[in-house]
């Protein structure tokens, strides 16, 4: 085949690769994902078609659905979405503004078990605290200090974050810790935090806070009931290690 024959061959596929190239809005109504999501329900939809409807629009020669799928290649997991930032997302060529809406929309399930408090949840187990921490901190990629502040019969008053990045002495300091809960005359304290790691293990900056945290608590009257590590799906509990 000449090279002029080649030419030709390369700019027909080229040519054909365009010309069946199609927008959603173009396709067949029952096959859109937004349709889709209308008429049958959101667990219709695949993980592409879902994401997609976050990503709203497509690009030069590309659709939402195509966009959602190059974003799960990879052997990429919603999970590893979720951990991402908007720069994360950028550079694997979602444009900024599509970007933050993904990163809104996971930020948003994180904090969704939380704001389940009508009720205001009830503290006796440390798989209480982890059932509505763990979404919240399991996927972080730095680590996050929270206070729980509980009534006399163990219900959440509030939660506040204390710090955010590495965790040292000089940053979970009892007078962050405590200043709100001294001002709530909250009864109990528990204490919780992420490694980003997945390792649940205790360190040995962890073990001194805590102690630092303990002796605190008892000098004000508002006893640490536990101090909890969420390391991805697992937990480690100083109160029923006997750590405290």
């Amino acid at each position: 085949m000449s090279d002029v024959q080649s030419q030709d061959r390369d700019k027909q596929g080229v040519f054909e690769a365009s010309y069946y190239h199609t927008t959603i809005k173009q396709w067949p109504v029952g096959e859109r994902p937004r349709e889709k999501l209308t008429k049958l329900g959101a667990a219709s939809l695949s993980e592409a078609e879902l994401l997609a409807i976050l990503i709203r629009s497509g690009s030069k020669g590309a659709t939402a659905v195509d966009l959602a799928k190059k974003l799960l290649s990879d052997h990429r997991t919603l999970r590893d979405l979720a951990r991402m930032s908007v720069a994360d997302l950028v550079h694997l060529g979602i444009g900024r503004v599509r970007a933050a809406g993904i990163v809104a929309a996971f930020e948003l399930l994180r904090r969704l078990p939380a704001s389940d408090d009508v009720d205001r949840p009830i503290m006796q187990a440390p798989e209480d605290v982890v059932r509505i921490f763990s979404p919240k901190l399991r996927d972080l990629r730095h680590e996050e200090f929270w206070a729980l502040l509980l009534t006399t019969s163990n219900h959440l008053m509030r939660d506040i974050r204390i710090t955010s990045g590495t965790l040292n002495s000089s940053l979970v300091h009892p007078r962050e810790c405590f200043a709100e809960a001294i001002k709530e005359k909250a009864a109990s304290i528990i204490f919780v935090h992420n490694h980003p790691s997945g390792n649940p293990e205790p360190s040995h900056e962890d073990l001194a806070i805590t102690k630092q945290l303990k002796d605190a608590g008892t000098i004000l009257g508002i006893p640490v009931y536990d101090h909890i590590i969420i390391g991805g799906a697992q937990f480690s509990s100083f109160a029923q290690r006997g750590l405290l």
